[in-house]
């Protein structure tokens, strides 16, 4: 019986939705794993005719984010054993690594060109791109700033000035890369965390008005975004230009429709839809699992979205402002990425090269997205300890 008995407890205790008396984030990081598990399935199904074109092996790209998985499993413990206090005491050190990293990407010889863009630094086993951890750059420096500056940003009707010229900076770099998908997501975070911080009003309309006229400046100037707008217009206008990725994504969805056509059995993803197992992961997900499989993205996402803003309100709760804003900065990230990714493959916004977080093929984007969890866990983690110590906590 003491066996069947502990059996039972340690299944209670691991399927019950985070009880109270546990150090961590039961509920977030479940849904972590479900989504790395989820991506790698999805990964794999979708990259297969382009692996077997590219590589001469079906597997090429599963068994490169298989590897991405487990690096993101180890980086995610490493990183869980650093205190908050170090990323508030040393945020412009990491400010100025992802600075560091974005000129060099920019620079010829350094950088590595795919498509027409460089934005990845090539190392040995593995190329990195610095856009993402540009964006955990950002949310850090940004976390200690509004820390440092909460009551000048709340009474003063211009404070956002400063924050933005560090994003006029970050951006200009990845502008020239060029990368307007993650310049976007960089003005998204900070305008999101100056609506929590509490800034004045006419900031708001202010540098929305500037962000919807630089976004169109950029767009008008640009041949290319320009084709890319227009065929997210009509995209069956010109279904083998311009409107190709999204025609092919558009028709995925639609041969999917309520239960899909089951995992594997997509036929966009052979050689019919560009880029199935990053930008257009989704678009195979609609297909195989059609709108049942949709629903539950968007439901996995969402409680990841709500799990840590949850984080942050309780850090603001407990006063304890730098975790707060960091957990709300992650929180908005993920929440725009997903959004943009999933309504880009729907025809909802143009195309844009962002991925599903924790989902879509790409390294960088899975392991820095790892760390960002592994950063909403500690918090989560040091919150539980202010609130009940450790007399009344016990660690599973």
């Amino acid at each position: 019986m003491g066996f069947w008995s502990n059996l039972k407890e340690s299944y209670q205790r691991w399927t019950t939705i985070t009880p109270s008396n546990v150090l961590y984030d039961r509920t977030l990081l479940w849904l972590f794993v479900i989504l790395l598990f989820i991506g790698f399935i999805m990964v794999t199904s979708a990259s297969i005719p382009v692996g077997t074109r590219n590589e001469l092996d079906p597997f090429y790209y599963a068994k490169r984010d298989a590897m991405n998985v487990v690096l993101s499993f180890i980086v995610c413990y490493f990183f869980l054993k650093i205190p908050m206090d170090k990323w508030e005491k040393y945020y412009m050190w990491v400010f100025f690594i992802s600075i560091i990293l974005l000129v060099a990407v920019a620079i010829p010889g350094i950088g590595k060109s795919v498509n027409g863009a460089r934005r990845w630094l090539p190392f040995p086993l593995f190329s990195f791109q610095p856009a993402e951890f540009a964006k955990l750059a950002l949310i850090c420096f940004l976390a200690s700033y509004f820390t440092r500056r909460y009551d000048e940003v709340r009474s003063r009707k211009l404070s956002a000035v400063k924050p933005f010229l560090v994003v006029g900076v970050m951006g200009a770099f990845l502008l020239l890369q060029p990368d307007l998908g993650s310049t976007v997501v960089l003005f998204v975070i900070t305008f999101g965390l100056l609506f929590i911080v509490g800034a004045h009003f006419l900031q708001f309309v202010l540098l929305m008005g500037l962000g919807v006229v630089l976004f169109v400046w950029l767009v008008l100037t640009s041949a290319y975004r320009l084709k890319r707008l227009t065929g997210f217009m009509d995209p069956f206008q010109d279904p083998y230009g311009t409107g190709f990725q999204l025609s092919n994504s558009l028709m995925a969805f639609g041969r999917g429709e309520f239960f899909g056509e089951g995992l594997g059995n997509s036929i966009q993803k052979l050689e019919y839809l560009p880029e199935a197992h990053t930008d257009f992961v989704m678009a195979v997900m609609g297909e195989e699992f059609g709108f049942l499989g949709i629903l539950l993205m968007v439901f996995l996402l969402a409680a990841l979205v709500f799990r840590a803003m949850k984080i942050g309100k309780e850090s603001l709760l407990l006063e304890q402002r730098f975790k707060g804003f960091f957990a709300f900065g992650i929180s908005f990230w993920i929440f725009f990425q997903g959004f943009v990714n999933l309504g880009m493959a729907l025809g909802l916004l143009p195309t844009k090269g962002l991925t599903f977080p924790l989902v879509s093929y790409g390294g960088s984007s899975v392991i820095i997205m790892s760390i960002s969890i592994a950063i909403l866990l500690r918090i989560d983690h040091e919150n539980r300890l202010m609130r009940g110590g450790h007399a009344r906590l016990r660690d599973d």
